[in-house]
């Protein structure tokens, strides 16, 4: 018997074929983009990318599969995001992403002086930020009425794919305690008063745990897939979630850095608690929790890098960014080109630059990037260790892991020691453990993860570091009016071009 992981990721879907012992038979991806229609927009076509994404990888690993049987499937992929569907689950708008989307900002204000802040971070123990569903749920219902008419259910990436599996309306518990503020994380429940003031007429989906098995394969499905009709599927969740499942991330203290498209971060928690300024959540299994954070711009920031320099080779850069020494010869880089999520929370910020000469190339602006993360990864890291307490150990996953030169620059930076597992195929792996436990054919605590390597800091570059992440520190301060008046010219830009 095997099982099948599948994630949808902000740039590419990815799924794993595996043992019931955490063997990978096969691996299968789909390379894809997401929509930004105005500065602080993210969407995605969820029936052509979520959907389609999963159908091709999941033919593709059942081929691989050949006779022997796929026990039971787990998704999970980028959240929280919202997406409307009518009865018969076709889309009535795009999806609009997790916190990149930042279009709800009015809208966080007056759910916010409407229920209280005190009040919200209370029930549900996370102010509101652009991370969350409900203020999102109230724009489409005032900005885009004949859309909000047609609309019968609402999804997240996960929830989706589940729906369009088995036909079933649910949502996990960890991707629910991210709508806020919609989820009351002391009764683990919906909040039906506030969800009926935000979304009206909108029935909300059932809540099951993500390795709970909530539905199986339905004919139509299973032609489209090739899994087999009746095939078990759980309800599967946020990656990054699934992901630190992969990397064994699931003690009280243990955390996980995310090195994708954006910067993640997840700590685990003994017990629920609130603290401002950061997402605090369910977590995958019943009785766990989490607080976490997260940076608008990483792996994306690398690829326009990549796009201003022609298109170069992504290793030839790297090499490029070897070959300049820490500090990049005195260039600093705010990496806040679409805006910003912890520590600032600010929509407007947008990048910067600073100490550009004539004598900088393309490896210096490379090497800055990575260097702008990490400074902004060591504020966030600080930011944990004072609301979560510190870290007893951190653990680095996703493709920037790869190479080498980005983890060590985060080590440099923060000071901080870092493990990077073995296997590095991430959120997807995740899910097929779930899928694994969920199909009985291993036991519950059971962790596939094996340490591969670790990342330790430099003590002199450090020493080069620590005098540039005050420069950095200071950097948005400085430049936040004028950057903000920039963003308001962008938007006005926009707006006489007929964005939608």
């Amino acid at each position: 018997m095997l099982v099948i992981g599948v994630d949808i990721g902000t740039s590419s879907t990815k799924g794993v074929l595996v043992t019931p012992d955490g063997d990978v038979l096969a691996t299968a991806t789909r390379a894809h983009g997401m929509s930004m229609p105005r500065p602080g927009w993210a969407e995605m076509d969820a029936e052509a990318v979520w959907w389609g994404d999963v159908v091709a990888v999941t033919r593709e690993l059942t081929e691989a599969a050949g006779d022997r049987p796929v026990a039971a499937v787990c998704v999970s992929g980028v959240g929280p995001c919202l997406l409307l569907t009518d009865a018969e689950l076709r889309p009535v708008r795009p999806a609009i992403l997790y916190g990149i989307d930042m279009r709800a900002t009015a809208e966080i204000e007056q759910l916010t002086e409407h229920f209280g802040a005190e009040a919200i971070l209370a029930r549900g123990m996370t102010e509101l930020t652009t991370q969350a569903v409900g203020p999102k749920l109230a724009w489409v219902r005032r900005h885009e009425p004949e859309a909000w008419q047609r609309a019968r259910r609402w999804f997240s990436s996960n929830s989706y794919v589940v729906a369009k599996l088995t036909g079933a309306y649910v949502l996990d518990h960890h991707t629910a305690s991210q709508c806020d503020p919609l989820y009351d994380m002391h009764r683990a429940q919906w909040a039906d008063d506030w969800l009926a003031e935000v979304a009206p007429g909108l029935p909300a989906p059932r809540l099951a745990w993500p390795g709970e098995v909530v539905g199986h394969v339905l004919p139509a499905a299973a032609a489209a897939t090739g899994l087999a009709p009746g095939t078990p599927v759980c309800a599967g969740t946020v990656d990054a979630w699934a992901e630190a499942l992969s990397a064994g991330v699931r003690r009280p203290g243990d955390r996980m850095l995310m090195y994708g498209s954006t910067m993640f971060f997840v700590h685990m928690l003994a017990t629920p608690a609130a603290h401002p300024g950061m997402w605090n959540t369910a977590g995958v299994y019943p009785g766990t929790w989490s607080t976490a954070a997260g940076m608008s711009t990483s792996g994306t920031l690398t690829d326009w890098v990549r796009r201003l320099t022609g298109g170069a080779p992504f290793e030839e850069l790297v090499t490029a960014a070897r070959n300049v020494p820490p500090g990049s010869d005195g260039l600093v880089l705010l990496p806040y080109f679409a805006g910003e999520r912890t520590p600032i929370f600010d929509p407007r910020a947008r990048g910067v630059v600073a100490g550009l000469t004539l004598n900088h190339g393309p490896g210096h602006l490379f090497r800055a990037a990575y260097e702008g993360i990490a400074y902004g990864i060591r504020q966030i890291l600080d930011l944990l260790d004072a609301t979560a307490g510190p870290a007893g150990r951190t653990v680095a996953v996703g493709g920037g892991t790869q190479g080498g030169l980005w983890t060590q620059i985060v080590s440099d930076v923060s000071g901080r020691e870092q493990i990077v597992p073995a296997q590095a195929i991430g959120a997807s792996y995740g899910d097929a453990q779930l899928a694994a436990i969920a199909a009985g054919l291993a036991p519950a605590d059971a962790d596939w993860a094996v340490e591969g390597r670790r990342v330790i800091p430099d003590p002199s570059n450090h020493a080069v570091y620590a005098e540039l992440a005050e420069i950095y520190d200071g950097l948005y301060p400085a430049t936040r009016a004028a950057v903000h008046r920039l963003a308001a010219v962008q938007e006005d830009a926009g707006r006489r071009a007929g964005a939608p």
